[in-house]
């Protein structure tokens, strides 16, 4: 079996001052940082800074590898008795939530489940998937939490790639999981030992095929376990593949310090305070839960969890358990603001909801506060352990019009307290971009919260990390005030008669028609123009309207060479994190040929 740590593969090489390095202490290999030989300039003060070092000493009483696993221990003693999580009848404390991790985390190393093994889930916002981001750290493993919307072949795939050794799935899953070991026997590739997740008499009882329940499972552990911590605070915690709107998706590598420290920024720029009661809308699976699922016990919180996520179900449980704080992507805005009124509840105090993953139409930002709901906007990639940047909303603003506010909160940002610097650069030359708000970019990050590196792909890793800092791929401008706003994937920029057209300032424009529910703007190959704006649409129930009718009103909102010359009314398609997959769109488009 490929142990995670102990493979060749995961050494990982940047271009940047430090190099990273892997050595063995006695069967165990780790991470450490040392400088490169010939690439500091210390001016000739070395031994003066050697002297002044002296009396000091790197010992456990000064240095412990930072890890998220200390966020549950510390909840367990500051926050015992209250409670930790809730989903339907079932509700738990503090104290029990870590000894039901430390319980599992035993279980996990009883079957010979050790340091650097990968323990995979496949299952949606349930107790367990919360449990599993605690236990499989505390059992010195890597976690791999699998987008519980794929199909069994690429379940198959990324189980093979990550080499799981065990597999938890909801029971709602089974025959996906089912479907991908059949995969795996076609391919010879021996599969992970499952264990069924279960709710109450729902499931079916262990088999030969799945010789394990949950919680039987946790209950053969003991609560005595010793916690195998990190040796280093670069050893992985998790990893995590990208959804993938083009190719076949790439494991993200999380460390724990970049865990640690993306949590406590994730805190800051949520405004999460002692004991939040947060609704578990994000999908765990994705980002880890944007890291909150270590955040909700850093700070004593209350987790919601909630299998499907509909309307009704988000109103219900807000007005149920004063729901504090959320998060969602536009598409979950989306759903809320176009919801019925017989769904929607009033809002007795504000909740707090962070939106990332696209850029939200600044018409569905208007929309959600008008029902109650304070959106914090955000943006990052899942190289970035989700949330990179932040708008900061400025005193200022508040003067302005409601439509203008909500333009400026639509932009993405500067970074959080995790990053070192977020900025626009020129991709080729790599220089900084002007703060004047036209010039596009591409968007870099360079920091303590980004990446190890691909799991398993080091030319990636080192295309990726390309001049010291790690290409998103995202066009963007930056403004006079720093801000930086998105524009466009680099491969979504629509070329026209030697213009270039943002594909998100079209749908913004879209998105802002009364009769248009989702929107997606691709290019359409043209003779003359070489390539001209294709809208695809999705329109609200009860409306009724020609493509004319859309393309006009475009034009009456964009410069002409702007608005679409093409509208298709249909269904788009979304990857399983709910992201509209354009390269689908782009050969739909590519079809239809020349408009010219």
């Amino acid at each position: 079996m490929h142990r995670f740590l102990r493979s060749s593969s995961t050494r990982l090489v940047t271009t940047r001052t430090y190099l990273l390095h892997s050595f063995v202490v006695p069967s165990y290999r780790y991470f450490s940082l040392f400088a490169a030989d010939g690439d500091v300039d210390d001016g000739g003060d070395a031994p003066q800074r050697r002297k002044s070092m002296e009396g000091l000493r790197l010992c456990s009483a000064n240095h412990v590898p930072l890890s998220p696993i200390s966020f549950l221990e510390r909840a367990a003693k500051v926050y015992r008795d209250r409670t930790s999580l809730v989903y339907g009848c079932r509700n738990f404390t503090w104290n029990q939530t870590h000894q039901r991790c430390l319980k599992l985390a035993s279980a996990l190393s009883q079957i010979g489940i050790s340091r650097g093994d990968v323990v995979s889930t496949l299952a949606p916002n349930v107790p367990a998937m919360y449990e599993l981001h605690f236990a499989v750290p505390m059992a010195g493993a890597v976690l791999c939490t699998l987008n519980s919307r794929l199909d069994s072949a690429m379940v198959s795939v990324l189980l093979a790639h990550s080499e799981a050794k065990i597999l938890f799935v909801d029971h709602g899953l089974l025959e996906i999981a089912r479907g991908a070991f059949d995969h795996l026997a076609k391919t010879n590739t021996k599969p992970p030992i499952l264990v069924l997740i279960s709710e109450g008499d729902d499931g079916p009882s262990p088999t030969s095929i799945v010789p394990y329940e949950y919680e039987s499972f946790l209950e053969t552990g003991h609560i005595e376990f010793e916690i195998k911590r990190p040796k280093s605070e670069w050893d992985p915690i998790s990893v995590n593949y990208t959804s993938g709107t083009t190719s076949r998706p790439k494991g993200v590598v999380y460390s724990h310090r970049g865990a640690y420290l993306n949590t406590i920024a994730t805190l800051f720029l949520h405004g999460m305070q002692s004991m939040p009661v947060y609704l578990w809308t994000v999908p765990m699976f994705h980002c880890n839960g944007w890291c909150l699922t270590w955040g909700v016990a850093a700070q004593g919180g209350t987790n919601i969890c909630m299998k499907n996520v509909s309307p009704s179900k988000i109103f219900e449980n807000i007005a149920l358990h004063n729901v504090t704080h959320m998060g969602g992507a536009p598409t979950v805005l989306n759903m809320i603001v176009n919801s019925s009124v017989r769904e929607q509840k009033r809002i007795s105090s504000k909740v707090v909801i962070c939106t990332g993953g696209s850029p939200p139409p600044p018409q569905i930002l208007l929309k959600m506060e008008e029902l109650g709901f304070s959106v914090t906007h955000l943006y990052g990639l899942t190289e970035t352990y989700g949330p990179g940047t932040y708008c900061v909303l400025k005193p200022e603003w508040e003067s302005l019009p409601p439509e203008e506010q909500s333009k400026l909160r639509a932009r993405q940002g500067t970074q959080h307290l995790g990053l070192q610097d977020v900025d626009i650069l020129d991709p080729v030359t790599m220089e900084k971009v002007p703060a004047d708000g036209k010039t596009m970019g591409e968007v870099m990050f360079r920091g303590n919260t980004v990446m190890s590196g691909y799991f398993k792909d080091s030319k990636a890793t080192e295309e990726a990390f390309k001049g010291g800092w790690f290409h998103s791929g995202d066009l963007a401008v930056k403004h006079p005030d720093g801000y930086i706003e998105v524009k466009d994937r680099l491969k979504d920029i629509i070329i026209s008669g030697g213009e270039n057209i943002s594909s998100i300032q079209v749908e913004t424009v879209l998105y802002s028609h009364p009769a248009v529910l989702e929107a997606a703007v691709v290019a359409r190959p043209d003779n003359h123009w070489g390539q001209t704006p294709c809208a695809f649409v999705k329109l609200k129930e009860g409306f009724d309207i020609d493509a004319q009718e859309l393309i006009l009103f475009c034009r009456g909102h964009l410069p002409h060479y702007m608005a679409p010359k093409t509208v298709i009314f249909e269904e788009l398609p979304r990857t399983s994190t709910g992201k509209i997959q354009k390269y689908i769109l782009r050969e739909k488009a590519k079809a239809l040929g020349s408009l010219s």
